[in-house]
């Protein structure tokens, strides 16, 4: 049974028939009372979801009622439903626990595709011994926001879903990347990976799909592209928002009939790869600008990853600081200084518009210059050039920032767990909820 909320008859008699005729069957809801009263009491495959209602065009009455569904029903995937105007607050929506959202007007290929793939995905109970072998071993951190990321990437993985991360720069969408070609039935394929915004609108078809001898000036021998390369494997495409409007078709005919023509050479060739995109860019706004095309955009995301920013993520900063350090000294032959509490304290507070790729040049330039055995928060400041921290942590008292410290390495020890993170503490939760209030610590 699939539940369909939305105060426009016209969009539940729509979605009512389309699935009637995909073998599903529909409940229909125009309010938020009457989705409560059916999400209490019936079984639900999946709940299609308006984000505005008669009251409002804000979208917080649809994450509102998102998070009540998630009350009652955890486990039922949501889809939201939403115009281009509220595309930020469906991105929010899909942090608060929503499976996926769509735009208004959908395409209903591409619908039925998602609709489908949630319902497959919800069904699926991965073995024990499969959750064991997942394998993230080369990504650092526990926190809440990341572990989120991880539950959609086991999900995923083991499927041919294409798939759009997105995220700020520094984030680590190629790692995610890897994430999932690692722990795919593709695994011991190659995983190809292309920088689109490192590729001359003149050299796409010669990059991606090869070349003949002589197809072109210049074309000396043949040349091997990246989707031959990648046959059997995983395509990460990055940057995919850089692509000019002229590759892009390109790039929609492989994706759509699987096949493609070496240039010089007019026969056909079929190739069975997975394709994972990633970009910076707000793709959906560049659909609305005409830049990025409508009908490949709906192709390469299936099911989106969005990718915290480190800020989000505090309490994962112990332990890539830590993780960078050792890493570094071990490459360079040199020994691991000591790290203070007042440092991690400090590394803790700066606002990272660079995310990872910014605290991991920062502390491997405090590595470099300074010989010191054990590093302050001082070392740190000293070569620190960005933004000034978001709190006042550099002016704490060396026992504040030791305790601030020590509640930040707690809370990635026990994964965000604040009532294992308060016992580990010895404190209650409220006194715990104090002292994270005092540091400007996110929950």
């Amino acid at each position: 049974m699939i539940l369909i909320v939305d105060d426009d008859a016209a969009i539940r008699l729509s979605l009512k028939l389309l699935l009637t005729r995909s073998g599903f069957e529909t409940t229909l809801a125009s309010t938020p009372k009457e989705a409560m009263a059916i999400v209490r009491s019936q079984q639900l495959q999946l709940v299609m979801l308006d984000m505005n209602f008669t009251r409002s065009t804000t979208g917080e009455e649809g994450l509102t009622l998102l998070r009540q569904i998630k009350i009652f029903k955890p486990d039922t995937p949501v889809i939201l439903m939403t115009a281009w105007g509220s595309i930020s607050l469906a991105v929010e929506g899909v942090k608060a626990g929503a499976f996926d959202f769509i735009t208004k007007p959908w395409d209903n290929t591409t619908l039925m595709r998602r609709i489908s793939l949630a319902i497959e995905l919800n069904g699926r109970s991965a073995p024990q011994d499969e959750e064991s072998n997942f394998d993230r071993s080369f990504i650092i951190g526990q926190s809440p926001a990341l572990l989120n990321v991880f539950d959609t990437v086991k999900r995923i993985a083991a499927t041919d879903a294409s798939v759009l991360i997105m995220g700020e720069n520094g984030t680590g969408k190629e790692l995610i990347a890897e994430a999932i070609h690692r722990n795919s039935h593709r695994r011991d394929k190659p995983m190809v990976k292309v920088n689109l915004g490192g590729i001359a609108t003149s050299l796409f078809e010669s990059e991606m799909f090869g070349h003949r001898k002589g197809a072109f000036t210049g074309a000396v021998s043949d040349r091997e592209g990246r989707f031959a390369m990648a046959d059997g494997g995983t395509i990460f495409l990055d940057e995919i928002g850089e692509l000019d409007l002229n590759s892009q078709v390109k790039l929609l005919r492989v994706l759509q009939e699987h096949t493609y023509e070496i240039l010089g050479d007019s026969r056909p060739r079929h190739t069975d790869v997975r394709v994972i995109c990633a970009t910076n860019a707000n793709l959906p706004a560049m659909v609305n600008e005409k830049t990025f095309r409508e009908d490949l955009f709906y192709r390469i995301n299936l099911i989106t990853v969005t990718l915290p920013p480190l800020r989000e993520r505090q309490e994962d900063i112990p332990l890539l600081v830590r993780h960078i350090v050792k890493s570094h000294c071990r490459q360079n032959g040199i020994r691991e200084p000591e790290i203070t509490d007042e440092a991690i304290a400090f590394l803790s507070s700066l606002p990272y518009p660079g995310n990872i790729r910014e605290l991991k040049n920062l502390v491997e330039r405090t590595l470099l210059v300074s010989s010191k055995t054990t590093l302050g928060s001082m070392e740190f400041q000293a070569q620190y050039t960005g933004e000034p921290p978001v709190t006042g942590n550099v002016a704490m008292s060396s026992l504040d920032a030791k305790e601030r410290a020590a509640i930040l390495q707690s809370l990635a020890q026990c994964g965000g767990n604040l009532s294992r993170t308060a016992s580990l503490l010895g404190i209650s939760r409220q006194a715990l909820y104090r002292r994270m209030e005092k540091y400007d610590i996110k929950p």
